[in-house]
């Protein structure tokens, strides 16, 4: 059973315990380096309040196996201020066990609170299974950003995505 609540600076362990084997990876994200437990505090730390940062728990052990944020798009005009950028990561233990749907009904209707009516986000034109799992929770592709992401010397497409809230 996955529990979804608000993160606390607590679980940054457990945060980098599933971001960095996907980073590992090498397939899902275009982050290019691991984060130690220390970097995920102060970024957990200094998260706009406006943002939404939500973690799937496992209630039986409090084990972190997936987290979901959103961040404002811009913070230099309020002409963007309707438009969130998500970023959805579950641990490779627990792709396609609907902890990202989990995720993305407790984040928005919190950020739907928060003056959200839109998200945004880039993912790896050669994830497969990320985009597919935005397009079921009704995400639309609305471009390429050719050669967006270089990785270890390899350019990589990203794909714009969004979806009206």
């Amino acid at each position: 059973m996955i529990r979804i609540r608000p993160v606390r600076v607590e679980d940054a362990e457990g945060i980098v315990n599933v971001l960095n084997p996907l980073i590992q990876a090498g397939t899902s994200t275009a982050l290019d380096r691991v984060f130690t437990a220390d970097e995920e505090r102060i970024f957990i730390s200094a998260f706009p309040s406006r943002g939404v940062f939500n973690v799937a728990e496992k209630i039986d052990d409090g084990a972190i196996v997936g987290f979901q944020n959103v961040e404002p798009f811009a913070t230099y005009t309020g002409a963007f201020a309707h438009v969130g950028v998500i970023g959805t990561y579950v641990a490779l233990s627990g792709h396609r066990q609907g902890i990202g749907r989990l995720l993305f009904e407790a984040t928005r209707l919190i950020a739907k609170d928060k003056g959200y009516e839109k998200f945004s986000a880039f993912v790896r034109a050669d994830n497969v299974a990320g985009l597919a799992f935005y397009k079921r929770i009704g995400f639309e592709v609305i471009g390429t950003a050719k050669r967006h992401a270089k990785i270890k010397g390899r350019y990589i497409d990203e794909m714009m995505i969004e979806r009206e809230l």
